[in-house]
């Protein structure tokens, strides 16, 4: 199992967060897309690391067209020689046309000929195809030796997508080169909703799910005293409930019969009565999300989880923890 990390979102500490992670060893930092720009965050990283991927963990899709995300991407890959994982996402509908001001529509379909105009576009630049690609809702014909950049070595990076729903998941398996779960999942669901839609994809266009890379950053509640512990579970009990309190994500709520959790988060969440959000994710709910276990029992809890069905892991613990801690999972992990 690959062990990633992060490098958060302080462009000043950037480089040393990358040059850290790659120096103990793990396989590939992930950026997001929250506050600053996932790809200038990953420029830095590129360029004070040598062989660690690098990958945006979410770039918002529809917050561009394919032309400039394909840009964006290109440039990087060829940066890094390599190495960039581009990890995408739609957001969600007010964010997308409040706050970005683009349009919303059939975000699994949106998504699917996004990514297919990218790989045109890659094509055009890496291959010297013809760039004709006319979409219901992208269209890219024109390309002319001015604007069209020197080809990668490396060829276009990996486009990983992120998915919770089973339409988006199918589109993950058709178009993608791998899925990239969200850390508000469970085992049961994986199993029962994400790998049956993964392989519909897939099967669309005749390949198989473990041509496919799955990716998760794992909830952990750990903590070296019982005070330590009931902190970090609190941390991931807010957690949890912002989650829960998203429309998108009420399904995995209802698959395990909860259905009466997400409209009661959500009216406290417009309420903004954060405290009140977590007091409502119990024990049970808790275990489902989370892996909860002692500090050296962590990695096997972990294992016993999610070894043999993903194949990248981050540690989502919103919590501050001793970093060997980490390093001691990381190590237990990756030579399983």
């Amino acid at each position: 199992m690959k062990v990633d990390g992060g490098v958060g979102g302080d462009l000043s500490i950037v480089p040393l967060a990358a040059k850290q992670a790659e120096d103990d060893g793990y396989d590939a930092v992930w950026a997001s897309e929250i506050n600053v720009d996932p790809f200038l965050t990953l420029l830095l990283a590129a360029e004070h690391t040598d062989t660690i991927r690098i990958g945006t963990n979410i770039a918002v899709a529809f917050a561009r067209n394919p032309m400039t995300l394909a840009q964006s991407a290109h440039d990087l890959q060829r940066f890094s020689e390599g190495r960039l994982l581009l990890g995408l996402g739609s957001q969600i509908k007010p964010h997308i046309t409040r706050r970005f001001s683009m349009e919303w529509s059939r975000p699994a379909a949106r998504m699917r000929e996004m990514i297919l105009a990218l790989r045109a576009i890659w094509a055009c630049w890496n291959e010297g195809a013809e760039l004709r690609f006319e979409g219901e809702m992208y269209t890219h014909t024109l390309m002319t030796p001015f604007f069209t950049p020197p080809a990668s070595p490396h060829g276009p990076p990996e486009v990983h997508l992120a998915a919770v729903g089973p339409l988006m998941t199918e589109v993950a398996g058709e178009v993608a080169d791998g899925l990239l779960a969200h850390g508000f999942t469970t085992p049961e669901y994986l199993r029962d909703v994400t790998l049956p839609a993964l392989e519909r994809g897939a099967a669309k266009v005749d390949r198989t799910r473990d041509v496919l890379s799955i990716s998760l950053p794992a909830f952990v509640v750990t903590g070296a005293s019982d005070e330590e512990t009931e902190k970090a579970a609190a941390a991931v009990r807010g957690q949890i409930a912002f989650y829960g309190s998203t429309p998108a994500y009420a399904g995995v709520l209802e698959h395990h019969g909860w259905d009466h959790l997400h409209p009661e988060l959500n009216r406290l969440s417009k309420e903004k009565r954060w405290t009140e959000m977590g007091d409502l994710i119990d024990d049970d709910v808790l275990a489902a999300f989370a892996v909860v276990a002692e500090p050296d029992a962590v990695a096997d809890a972990l294992l016993a989880r999610w070894g043999g069905t993903v194949d990248r892991l981050s540690f989502y613990a919103p919590y501050a923890t001793d970093p060997a801690l980490w390093a001691d999972v990381r190590r237990r992990l990756q030579s399983a």
